[in-house]
């Protein structure tokens, strides 16, 4: 083999092990940040006008629960606006038993939860030229998940205070007692919970979750809502900072869903959540990492880094897939350099999983029953191979149970 092309190929396989070792480091370093004491937000004036919007797809049998508890937190000049979009259940008659707004929806072609959200934000500015005045913070919520008791006017009153879109504790609890179910409890944990405080420990915006978001009214009407892409949250929250609007974690805020409990609806829910998660990572990932690169972004290149950091699973199989080919080369051909640093990539992830466990998730799962997560994991490979071969790009609603 030339001498040119064995330096090029060296190169080549350190770079990629260079590229490989960044988004363990990142998640290791969030982790260590986010054991430093809290950095709490203080309290706020409540706004006078709170408006929750919720997007309801089929949510007929589900939506009660919720509205109740919303309603519960609101006071008389608030309002909560139901957007039944492209239903064919009850759900628009269930939310009239309420004292609440309820607009329908429909549409052949605009499917998906952004396109409802920004059809909420018009129906409210077309009522607030009726009404002579708008609402001060627009609240965003699904139309199947539990509130904290003062999650509404927490969130509000922060959103309000700081001119920043504001992002609720979002976390999921497992359906059963199975490892499977415990496992993705945890994973999402360190998604929603770990990962984000320690961006917030270091005065960094967070990602958009999808609920438990609020919205001071002027970014609201301006915030780019209507996009059918799957992670549509995780789009618009980098989109916000990008205009100036950079989402702000509320840790002591939370509102929590449960997952889906049958198979179906745990396939669906996790092939929509990971296909939109990738989607955003290959299709416009590279294009946010470029213009973050720009002089004085620093912030906005950690959130684009964050963003482009891939689902937990992912992440493991491909440090340890890449790992055993670095061996491979180490032994045939003695080039160690690209080994030790997957390994150390390995190492670090390793690490972080163990902390955030320990931290955060012992209530969870045991370190032993950590040590079988990889086996389950194995089982999301078929997953990954669909994005590549048969992607998931339609809004599809996760089916639950009865």
């Amino acid at each position: 083999m030339p001498e040119v092309l064995v330096v090029v190929l060296w190169v080549l396989l350190v770079a990629l092990s260079l590229l490989a070792l960044v988004p363990a480091a990142l998640v290791l370093a969030q982790v260590l940040l986010a054991l430093l004491p809290d950095r709490p937000i203080p309290e706020m004036q409540r706004p006078r006008r709170i408006a929750v919007i919720m997007p309801a797809h089929n949510e007929g049998r589900g939506l009660r629960p919720t509205l109740m508890q919303a309603l519960a937190q609101l006071g008389p000049e608030d309002r909560v606006l139901v957007v039944a979009d492209n239903c064919g259940d009850d759900t628009a008659a269930q939310a009239r038993e309420f004292d609440v707004t309820v607009v329908e929806r429909f549409h052949a072609t605009e499917r998906g939860k952004g396109y409802a959200l920004d059809f909420g934000v018009r129906t409210l500015e077309a009522l607030a030229l009726k009404e002579g005045h708008a609402p001060d913070v627009v609240v965003i919520l699904d139309a199947d998940c539990m509130l904290d008791p003062k999650l509404l006017p927490r969130i509000a009153a922060v959103a309000h205070g700081t001119g920043r879109p504001v992002q609720a504790t979002y976390l999921m609890e497992a359906a059963n007692d199975g490892l499977k179910a415990r496992v993705a409890e945890f994973a999402m944990r360190v998604k929603n919970l770990v990962r984000p405080r320690g961006m917030h420990q270091m005065g960094l915006p967070c990602g958009l979750y999808g609920t438990g978001m609020a919205f001071p009214w002027e970014v609201a009407v301006q915030a780019p809502l209507a996009s059918g892409h799957l992670a549509e949250d995780m789009q618009l929250g980098v989109r916000l900072a990008q205009l100036g609007a950079p989402p702000l974690l509320c840790e002591d805020a939370r509102v929590t869903s449960v997952f889906a409990n049958s198979q179906e609806g745990e396939a669906s829910q996790r092939t929509r959540w990971e296909h939109g998660h990738l989607a955003m990572l290959v299709g416009e990932g590279p294009g946010l990492l470029w213009r973050s690169l720009r002089p004085g972004r620093g912030a906005q290149l950690l959130q684009v880094l964050d963003m482009l950091v891939p689902p937990l699973a992912l992440l493991a199989m491909s440090l340890v897939g890449w790992t055993c080919v670095t061996l491979v080369v180490a032994v045939t051909a003695g080039w160690v350099a690209p080994f030790v640093l997957a390994l150390l990539a390995v190492a670090m992830l390793v690490a972080a999983i163990v902390v955030a466990q320990q931290r955060w998730a012992a209530d969870v799962l045991s370190l032993g029953e950590l040590a079988r997560a990889p086996f389950i994991l194995l089982a999301k490979i078929p997953l990954y191979l669909r994005f590549v071969f048969k992607r998931q790009t339609d809004w599809v609603r996760t089916k639950r149970d009865t």
